[in-house]
């Protein structure tokens, strides 16, 4: 059934509860979001002047230990302090791990009283992951 009432005269809906005009308050996941959106900033804001901290410092370094390809190190090299800003509020993680196996992992976390052992496993990993680069490169 249509209404009588000229569209300019009728009453503009709102949500269920029957507020008009009122700010709503912010819910706790909302919060949480918003809290997490903020954390991922900052993390690319640190990571983004660190990587171009280690590239001017010693860019073959940089390369290895960023897991980078020279193209990204020559842009990263490049960027303005206002880039970086510009980049780092994306709501994306920038930084990623490196190595998704399993082996590297247990490699990495094992805890062993032995020096020998741990220092064993340590370049183990170092060697695993070394490879993956030379992989992906």
């Amino acid at each position: 059934m249509k209404s009588s009432v000229p569209p300019m005269h009728q009453k503009p809906r709102f949500a269920d509860d029957g507020r008009r005009g009122e700010i709503q308050p912010k819910t706790e996941a909302t919060v949480k979001t918003e809290q997490l959106l903020e954390e991922i900033r900052e993390a690319n804001l640190t990571y983004l002047m660190l990587a171009q901290h280690m590239i001017r410092q010693d860019k073959v370094e940089a390369l290895y230990r960023l897991g980078i390809s020279e193209p990204v190190a020559d842009i990263l090299q490049a960027l303005s302090p206002g880039q970086i800003l510009k980049l780092a509020a994306t709501n994306m993680l920038m930084c990623q791990f490196r190595f998704d196996d399993q082996m590297v992992w247990n490699l990495l976390t094992s805890h062993s009283k032995d020096r020998a052992h741990q220092s064993a496993s340590g370049v183990h990993a170092s060697i695993l992951m070394a490879g993956q680069m030379a992989q992906a490169a």
